[in-house]
């Protein structure tokens, strides 16, 4: 088994599709085909179940994409190892980030890693942060800006970065709209607006409501900040966002209404980091522009 064969293999289970995987890793279709072959012959057992349209893992073939993602990280950290102590930044930082996390500008601090290293190749992917831990456990992901974490669901080592409470957005004309704070039992009966369960905001709310012991109905479910706020501006409910989601130009006009009593939500933004034996130089150097970052 060599590492070629394992991301040829891994872009496969990506892409989804042979021929998007081959353009991707500039080989051609056929290679890649015979390739990903010879691994299923002395695997002895298909990876992949293949049909005229689609391309997908085999039960055995998830099983390695977990193994392979592991070792391709831990082939590429010892490379960037090497580098590191000829006085060379190289490789790839491949960094995760929930959207619109607290007390971090991931662009900002982006865009200073690249004039400091500019032969470091940057990778981001927005995801949830469930996702996010997934990544960063299995490899995937060099570390991650993500939000409200357990230490149930992490046994990593875990940076804060901001902690604020979280609080009710509605329009004007809003019942709420007349009041400065709100009880959760003034909350029962209301259509709310709020993310895809796997992010940070949608997390903490969730355990809050659970924690007061009061149901919601989530009425409009959505991906992405200003949608968010969108809806809301247009009285089709309300949303529970961390505090600084009110300060943006999109929410302004927007009512914000403090939950009262126990059980408030808090919203916590916090870097994911991998044990210190594996972290890559990368994030060793991004994590030097973030412990310096004025923001946190």
């Amino acid at each position: 088994m060599e590492l070629r064969q394992l991301e040829h293999f891994v872009a496969v289970a990506e892409e989804q599709h042979f021929t998007r995987a081959a353009e991707r890793l500039a080989v051609s279709q056929s290679g890649l085909s015979s390739s990903v072959r010879a691994l299923e012959q002395e695997l002895r057992t298909p990876l992949f179940s293949r049909t005229t349209r689609t391309v997908r893992l085999t039960e055995a073939g998830q099983a390695l994409l977990v193994e392979a993602e592991r070792t391709l990280a831990g082939a590429r950290a010892a490379r960037d190892a090497v580098d590191a102590v000829r006085g060379l930044l190289r490789g790839t930082l491949t960094l995760g980030v929930e959207q619109c996390v607290a007390g971090v500008s991931p662009a900002r601090l982006l865009a200073a890693f690249h004039r400091e290293h500019p032969h470091m190749e940057i990778r981001l992917r927005q995801e949830g942060t469930s996702s996010l831990l997934e990544g960063v456990a299995g490899g995937r992901l060099d570390l991650a800006f993500a939000a409200t974490v357990s230490p149930l669901e992490w046994r990593g080592e875990l940076m804060p970065l901001a902690r604020e409470p979280m609080v009710v957005l509605c329009a004007p004309g809003h019942r709420l709209g007349a009041v400065s704070r709100v009880a959760w039992a003034g909350l029962h009966g209301e259509p709310f607006i709020d993310f895809h369960p796997d992010w940070g905001p949608r997390r903490a709310a969730d355990e809050a409501f659970a924690a007061a012991g009061v149901r919601r109905t989530v009425a409009l479910e959505v991906n992405d900040v200003h949608s968010l706020l969108e809806l809301v501006h247009e009285g089709l409910g309300i949303a529970v966002v961390p505090h600084h989601f009110s300060r943006k130009q999109e929410a302004r006009g927007l009512v914000v209404v403090e939950l009262d009593g126990p059980h408030r939500p808090v919203y916590e933004s916090v870097v994911l980091l991998p044990p210190s034996r594996a972290m890559s130089p990368g994030a060793r150097a991004l994590m030097t522009l973030v412990r310096e970052d004025p923001l946190r």
